[in-house]
């Protein structure tokens, strides 16, 4: 992690940083030695004990508890070779120079130790504050992305950044492809990519220093909202250490629930931006249909009324009039199915028990398995199933399917409809789905199959 974020403990300091602080309490002692002998030829030993506290005060602070310790030691030695009897010895001969000694070392290493504690707090409130920065920043700089894209890149980098390492972002979906790179050396083998996939899948760390996947180069961390795991963070070194120490990997944590928030934030505002659009086009589309109705009806109007005149004429051609009539009534039918076709949230297919019938796909599945329909009998059970639960004359499903001018042709509905109730129901001489109203017409049950069985007389 980058040194100048978070303060770095002792046990991870460099054995340089080590030895210069040792060695910098040693040169202190020796310095409060030589002053303390310049004292002493002027006003004798007893000032001199209180002056090798201050190498033991500056020793825990700025090297920690080992060189404070070290100056302790030092500094109790150095007293009893220089300043008791007899000189230059480590002999005490005085029961106050023993005691004088043995007490030095007591306040030295207990304000060793309390220099070393309030070096410590210092350095933890250091770290508290500069993740606590970390974690804000992180956050601004995401409030500022749109896509998941523009999140995943934002991320790699700044990742990158603060753990001073190369990062890519995957995606669950397809893990193959990463969403970002912090680099464009940022390249994974296939050992990496079956890492990454036991991440993605479990949701544990893996990789390079753990316990799965240790062979790995890189380490991957899953990134986890409240729907689950949506992708995974890699990190990897050039000299192949692990890239995130334990004292840094709450803060990391802390900066991919972040990171997911800000994926979760992004989908869901794509969805919302689609939806919007899906709403716009349904509204231009149901207002351009509307328009060609408003425009084309009058004119199939016309053609109707002209139809009329001639039949009532009866010079023209009988069947060419029919055949007219039905043409224009099959025209102006399907611009009414255009106009009356709704957004695309209504278009959901009828459920009727197991039965399904998809009016916009003009598919029709029954028992989980398609059903192939004519093209009358589909327009027939279509007819139907739009009227789902009321009774349909016979006249009026013939000059829907048919047109007018066969709606004397009772037979036509009913070889269709007894092909429907072979291919849909499940005893077609006792039909529970399409229902005959005798002498009336049919009727399509509302909700499913009804309970109790119908009559013989049905089949009709």
């Amino acid at each position: 992690m980058n040194d100048a974020l978070l303060a770095v403990p002792d046990r991870n300091r460099p054995l340089t940083l080590k030895l210069a602080a040792y060695s910098g309490a040693l040169l202190l002692v020796a310095l409060s030695t030589a002053i303390g002998l310049y004292l002493a030829s002027r006003w004798g030993n007893s000032p001199v004990v209180m002056l090798y506290l201050l190498p033991v005060l500056a020793a825990a602070i700025y090297g920690g508890l080992g060189p404070g310790l070290v100056a302790a030691v030092a500094s109790a030695l150095a007293y009893n070779y220089w300043f008791t009897a007899p000189l230059h010895t480590f002999q005490i001969h005085a029961a106050a120079d023993v005691v004088t000694v043995v007490v030095l070392f007591l306040v030295a290493v207990v304000c060793s130790h309390l220099a070393a504690s309030v070096r410590k707090q210092a350095r933890l409130a250091s770290q508290h504050a500069a993740r606590n920065a970390a974690i804000a920043g992180f956050a601004r700089r995401l409030l500022s992305t749109r896509s998941e894209a523009q999140v995943a890149e934002t991320s790699a980098s700044r990742l990158a950044e603060l753990f001073d390492c190369l990062v890519v972002v995957l995606g669950k979906d397809d893990p193959a492809q990463p969403l970002a790179k912090s680099s464009a050396n940022a390249t994974l083998s296939p050992s990496d990519f079956a890492a990454a996939a036991f991440t993605l899948q479990s949701g544990e760390r893996s990789g390079r220093g753990e316990k799965r996947a240790p062979q790995a180069d890189w380490q991957f961390h899953a990134v986890t909202a409240d729907s689950g795991i949506i992708g995974a963070v890699g990190l990897a070194r050039s000299d192949g250490t692990p890239p995130v120490r334990d004292d840094g990997l709450v803060l990391f944590e802390s900066l991919t629930d972040q990171m997911a928030l800000a994926l979760d934030r992004a989908r869901l505002d794509g969805e919302a931006r689609e939806t919007a659009t899906l709403r716009l086009r349904d509204k231009l589309r149901s207002a351009l249909l509307t328009s060609i109705g408003d425009g084309v009806k009058p004119s199939l109007k016309a053609i109707q009324a002209a139809v009329r005149a001639l039949r009532r004429e009866g010079n023209a051609d009988k069947a060419l009039v029919a055949q007219l009539d039905g043409e224009v009534t099959r025209v102006e039918r399907h611009i009414d199915n255009l106009v009356d076709v709704g957004p695309a949230e209504k278009y959901e297919a009828i459920e009727l028990s197991d039965l399904s019938i998809d009016l916009h796909r003009r598919k029709v599945i029954r028992g989980g398995q398609a059903v192939r329909l004519t093209p009358k009998e589909f327009a027939v059970l279509a007819e139907l199933a739009k009227h789902a639960g009321r009774v349909l004359t016979h006249a009026q499903l013939l000059r829907a399917v048919w047109g007018p001018a066969q709606e004397d042709h009772v037979d036509y509905l009913r070889v269709a409809v007894g092909s429907l109730r072979k291919k849909l129901e499940r005893d077609p001489a006792r039909p529970l789905l399409i229902l005959n109203e005798p002498s009336v017409g049919y009727r399509l049950v509302a909700n499913g199959p009804e309970t109790s069985v119908a009559p013989v007389s049905q089949a009709g």
